[in-house]
């Protein structure tokens, strides 16, 4: 697909949405929640996240002790999926990890983790560590080496700034070591982007080319109504939320001032974000599920992470209040996370959407990679009193159509490319 006019066919016939949980609209909708049991509900299971890979790699010891589950026949995985654990699991609670400790339960949990983060990121780029993992030895780990760059910039205190020196060399080390490897017609420009515009904010010497290459490739790549193609084509999955909305206005948060063109692109990428973060409230059925269409599903919740950073950004629609985009991305990941057998009997995640489903993973899927599904965890990042958690229960645009409640309808971002 090489054009917008046969991104608006395949959309007009696709009917991916509309039709995917029919049943939903005579599904009750759980018991109101107050913000208050939704973050503590988030809080315990971004620390059944944490645990296991924090510790072990604090430790030393993530390579002797985690399982690698992978598709049949696939043996290639053990190389990177030490990385993908790390970086992926950070990228998504670097928020809550930086808003700091303090004196309540939930900030003594955030101290301990961080400081268990910090160490993980230093076992993970010391040469001399058994645990130094690969961050130049093919191609995967450019996409992880990416990730954990994200989770630096997402946490610039707690995850960098509090860092020794000699780790932070390491660190620059490592990342600059992914350099040589060069990203496809596709979303990974954006993870060379994303490790360039970390090192420019550590101080190191950036590449450019490899930076607005990423940025430049997807401002041709806009395919419309909030949302790119993944390369020159748009594929009907949740790329726009795993990787290239929050990578492209992140990267954009740093360079947009640089000259016009990218700050234009800036605010363009912002206003596609919040339109994007509209699209996922209303696919979120009250019971948590989703339309599973597309590439990587077995990073669950993780699909949200468009919605999950508008909210953070404070960047929602008028269309979804705080508590409506709560309550969405409550009901999923208690869905995608609490499942029975999403988690081994050691508290490693294992493949899977509803519970454990190992053929839902690609061949580049292994027990890793399945971390991103912390991206939804974003809004932790907000402080208790923030309107996203002290707002009262309020239904989703799904909940409000099936019940009959009249309120406008919905319509396309029109906006120039």
């Amino acid at each position: 697909m090489k054009t917008r006019r046969d991104f608006v066919k395949l959309a007009a016939a696709a009917g991916l949405f509309a039709t995917a949980r029919a049943r939903a609209a005579s599904t009750p909708a759980p018991s109101p929640s107050t913000g208050t049991d939704d973050r503590t509900a988030w809080c315990a299971l971004a620390a059944r996240l944490g645990t296991p890979v924090l510790n072990a790699l604090a430790e030393r010891r993530l390579k002797a002790t985690m399982p690698v589950e992978a598709a049949p026949g696939v043996k290639d995985r053990p190389q990177f999926t030490h990385l993908e654990a790390l970086g992926r699991l950070l990228c998504g609670l670097a928020p809550w990890l930086e808003l700091g400790g303090d004196d309540s339960a939930e900030g003594r949990q955030r101290a301990r983790f961080a400081d268990l983060a910090r160490r993980a990121i230093e076992s993970a780029t010391d040469p001399a560590s058994p645990d130094f993992l690969n961050f130049s030895k093919g191609s995967q780990p450019l996409v992880d080496a990416a990730f954990l760059a994200q989770a630096m910039l997402r946490a610039p205190s707690e995850l960098w700034k509090k860092l020794a020196p000699p780790a932070q060399a390491s660190v620059i080390a490592a990342l600059s070591s992914s350099r040589h490897i060069q990203p496809g017609e596709n979303n990974w420009k954006l993870f060379a982007a994303t490790v360039e515009v970390f090192l420019f904010r550590a101080g190191a010497t950036r590449d450019d080319t490899r930076l607005f290459e990423g940025i430049r490739k997807h401002r041709e790549w806009y395919v419309g109504d909030g949302m790119y193609g993944d390369g020159p084509e748009f594929h009907w999955d949740y790329y726009n939320s795993f990787v290239i909305q929050p990578m492209l206005v992140e990267a954009l948060d740093v360079v947009g001032e640089e000259a016009p063109e990218w700050r234009s692109l800036r605010e363009k990428s912002r206003e596609r974000l919040t339109r994007w973060a509209a699209i996922q409230e209303r696919v979120i059925a009250p019971d948590g599920t989703y339309p599973i269409v597309g590439r990587s599903i077995a990073y669950r919740c993780g699909a949200f992470q468009g919605l999950a950073l508008a909210a953070l950004r404070h960047a929602l629609p008028e269309s979804v209040t705080p508590a409506q985009a709560r309550g969405a991305l409550t009901a999923v990941i208690r869905r995608t996370l609490e499942a029975p057998d999403t988690f081994d009997d050691r508290g490693w995640l294992r493949i899977g959407v509803g519970g454990h489903q190992p053929a839902l993973g690609e061949s580049y899927i292994s027990t890793g990679s399945l971390y991103l599904c912390s991206a939804a965890f974003l809004p932790l990042g907000l402080p208790a009193n923030d309107p996203f958690w002290s707002t009262p229960a309020a239904p989703t645009t799904w909940s409000k159509v099936w019940s009959g409640t009249n309120f406008p309808a919905d319509h396309a971002l029109r906006s120039p490319r």
